[in-house]
């Protein structure tokens, strides 16, 4: 298995349905051809995101299984990640999950409103938010009022 397809398979430890090449962290995997040395970029959902040594570890140990032992992971916090980072399938993915995707962000100058999130359950737009906290700091609160189910929603940075 080539070195980025197994840094791309990588699941994020804390939002288990999605890799970390659909989630956007995985920014690049090089490898040295006289060496064999692979080095992966990545970049956390936030500065503080309590997930990144546990991903650095499954990161070297996918490489390790894949036959590249020698293996580097570099951390790079710019430019900061984005929710517009989050590919078509990973959107997908969280949605059926029950976590509504972030809305795109608006192209620059635009100031984002969040009127409704769309329940991943049911689809309704009859959205409350419960708490700007979710089961994890990227996460927030929602509930349906059309279905009553309780969901995440990934905050859009």
């Amino acid at each position: 298995m080539s070195a980025r397809a197994a840094a791309a398979s990588v699941v994020d430890p804390e939002i288990r349905v999605i890799t970390i090449d659909e989630l956007g962290i995985l920014r690049a995997v090089e490898e040295d051809p006289a060496t064999g040395r692979v080095t992966v970029t990545i970049t956390p959902t936030y500065t503080g995101c309590p997930a990144m040594d546990v991903i650095r570890a499954d990161i070297r140990r996918a490489l390790a299984v894949a036959g590249h032992p020698d293996a580097e992971v570099r951390t790079v916090y710019s430019p900061s990640w984005s929710t517009d980072w989050i590919s078509d399938s990973g959107r997908t993915k969280l949605a059926a999950a029950g976590i509504a995707p972030p809305a795109p962000v608006p192209a620059a100058g635009v100031v984002p409103l969040t009127l409704a999130v769309r329940c991943p359950h049911c689809g309704s737009p009859e959205t409350e938010q419960v708490s700007r906290f979710g089961s994890t700091a990227c996460k927030a609160l929602w509930r349906c009022r059309s279905c009553s189910e309780p969901f995440d929603h990934l905050k859009a940075l």
